[in-house]
């Protein structure tokens, strides 16, 4: 019997609207139901703040339902614009299916794709039907059933038509038509009932929602749509990113050592929220760590759980020992037995500068080097950092007469430089 969907939802602050809660309390009680959440392939990886929708299926399928993964394949090339100033490039088709691709890997270590699983994940692409649904039907079939006036009362509509400068062509007012009708196509040739997403969502799965009453004839027509609050931080800034960026979900556009450091520097006041918005740690587990948070914040116990749970449930158990061993090396200052690309990650939001290889030939006083960095303004500094051994090279101390030399090089190219115990700078040499 499906354990209740709702109430997990609930204690962990994601059900913020639901469609005739009571009956879909009933629906969920009485099988095994099918969810599905949509997700834009616009780029070639998704972003933290998608890790939402697909938790939300995760949890899905661990209380005993099948979740289908959308992959907004056609309605990706159009856009939605809710959230959205400005239209979006367009995209050809190509390249929306290449990144189709390369977004399936994400999902895979979070939902059960498996034959031998009763209630398997399914992954499917929005432009199979979409592709070939002609204009004509599109009006005849769709588009009748839709009202203009209350199109346009949809906030992110509203706000495009008022503002001359940026406007909202034809076709992305068309999106709201198009994800409506992928609920009624999964809802016909898939069984799906429920609709999730995100609270900017509502207003498409309520139209989709509307599509199917319409179209479908009762009894049987039943759909229900359901949304998280979006993710936002305490200190009222905008959750997933960072100095240098997005958070990706990929390896290839964040390290698992920076995805680490992301969740490992969570403020206190989110910190907790987190670990119920992402985690698929117990309630239980949960309630130990807010409790130890409250006593002492000071310990992070929340983000030292947080961070190796994410990054092993994303990036696989290796990666997370990894990540934690670079951050040990980061706090310690033993960066030399780290590898190569992990030394890398670990340097790459550091400050660094390039210098001249030959110049370590003779060896290349720190006095002399230490000005060239971030770490002193000149050479008396220097000499007085050196002096009372607040210089490190590669985790080891510093005195005023050392020097660097080629034997100094981690991998042939980096040294790495600390003054004190958090300012950092690396030197690279070619």
């Amino acid at each position: 019997m499906p354990s209740d969907f709702l109430a997990e939802m609930r204690w962990r602050g994601l059900l913020h609207q639901v469609t005739h809660e009571e009956a879909l309390a009933k629906h969920l009680a009485g099988g095994v139901r099918r969810a599905y959440a949509g997700f834009d392939p616009t780029a070639d990886s998704l972003t933290i703040g998608n890790l939402v929708g697909i938790m939300a299926l995760a949890r899905w399928q661990r209380c005993g339902h099948t979740p289908v993964a959308l992959m907004g394949g056609g309605t990706g090339q159009i856009g939605d614009p809710s959230g959205k100033s400005a239209e979006r490039q367009l995209m050809t088709r190509d390249r929306i299916a290449a990144n189709v691709e390369r977004i399936r890997k994400i999902f895979e270590p979070l939902l059960d794709f498996s034959a031998k699983a009763s209630n398997r994940a399914v992954m499917v692409d929005n432009v199979e039907w979409l592709g070939k649904l002609s204009y004509l039907d599109a009006l005849l079939d769709i588009g009748k059933h839709f009202s203009v006036n209350m199109m346009i009362q949809k906030d992110s509509v509203r706000e495009r038509l008022h503002n001359r400068d940026q406007g909202i062509s034809y076709t992305e007012f068309s999106y709201m038509i198009l994800q409506s009708y992928d609920f009624l196509h999964l809802f016909r040739e898939m069984s799906v009932t429920v609709q999730m997403g995100g609270s900017d969502q509502w207003g498409n799965i309520v139209g989709g929602c509307d599509l199917i009453r319409r179209v479908v004839e009762a009894p049987g027509n039943e759909s229900y749509g359901i949304t998280w609050p979006l993710v936002t931080k305490a200190d009222g800034g905008k959750f997933g990113k960072t100095e240098s960026g997005a958070i990706w979900l990929t390896a290839e556009r964040t390290s698992p050592y920076a995805f680490y450091q992301f969740w490992l520097n969570a403020a206190d006041a989110d910190a907790v929220r987190f670990l119920k918005t992402f985690t698929i740690l117990p309630r239980e587990r949960i309630d130990e760590l807010e409790v130890a948070h409250a006593a002492d914040p000071a310990k992070r116990a929340a983000q030292r759980a947080l961070a190796p749970h994410m990054t092993e449930l994303l990036h696989g158990p290796t990666e997370r020992d990894a990540a934690e061993a670079a951050a040990a090396a980061l706090f310690s200052g033993d960066v030399a037995s780290l590898s190569k690309k992990v030394l890398e990650e670990v340097m790459a939001e550091i400050p660094s500068s390039q210098h001249d290889k030959s110049l370590l030939g003779a060896g290349l006083p720190l006095v002399d080097l230490l000005p060239l960095t971030t770490l002193v303004k000149s050479k008396r500094e220097a000499k007085e950092f050196l002096a009372n051994g607040s210089v490190t090279v590669n985790g080891k101390k510093a005195g005023a007469e050392d020097k660097v030399t080629t034997a100094d090089l981690l991998h042939g190219e980096t040294i790495a430089l600390r003054r004190g115990k958090k300012s950092w700078h690396v030197t690279r040499w070619a």
